[in-house]
């Protein structure tokens, strides 16, 4: 687990998996948010179309739990199951800080993580390799997967295989929408540099 119990308040970062994705679990950032606060989570804010949010902690809460009760209610208004990781706020700056990679910081859609819903077995590093290109880099570290695709995900044999070659489900976000949900973190402001539509929305 990337974060402990909410006993003293702070923030969350939610994560969806595969909301808005072709026609299947389809929800508006608004009914995104009113799901957010049926499931106890106030003080939503919304990024982009693809399911991240910051939140207030539950208090006495662990997020595990808090993630339970976020999919359950999603699941409510979309009639099928999507995936939900919440991470402490300090969790997800660590994971940014532990970047192994920091020379692709500047190819932000190139450079993704992946959010494991356990630890892999011992021997996933080299279930990965066996379809890694030359230019791929990767590092397992527990339950995050740090990949550095310069030719494009879309083109990444390892990206699309993830899950099956773990063996766990994954949540994937490249490195300026993690970054993005982390200045939202510290400040009010729109984490995007032009503010426009699809940036930041929230709870009204």
């Amino acid at each position: 687990m990337m974060g402990g119990p909410g006993a003293s308040g702070g923030l969350w970062v939610v994560l969806l998996r595969g909301l808005n994705v072709g026609r299947a679990n389809r929800l508006t950032m608004a009914q995104l948010r009113d799901a957010l606060s049926e499931a106890g989570c106030s003080g939503a804010r919304t990024y982009l179309q693809s399911g991240n949010a910051v939140v207030d902690a539950i208090p006495d809460t662990p997020p595990d739990e808090a993630a339970v009760r976020i999919a359950r209610t999603v699941a409510a208004r979309t009639g099928s199951e999507v995936g939900v990781r919440v991470l402490e706020a300090d969790a997800l700056q660590r994971v940014i800080d532990g970047n192994p990679f920091p020379d692709a910081a500047g190819q932000p859609t190139r450079l993704h993580l992946f959010f494991l819903s356990g630890v892999p077995a011992a021997d996933a590093a080299s279930r990965l390799d066996e379809v890694a290109t030359p230019t791929e880099r990767f590092e397992l570290r527990g339950e995050l997967l740090y990949l550095h695709a310069p030719d494009g995900i879309g083109r990444s044999k390892l990206a699309a295989s993830v899950e099956r070659r773990l063996g766990v489900e994954a949540t994937a976000r490249n490195w300026r929408t993690v970054t993005a949900l982390a200045k939202l973190v510290r400040t009010d402001d729109d984490p995007t540099e032009s503010g426009a539509a699809g940036g930041v929305s929230r709870e009204r």
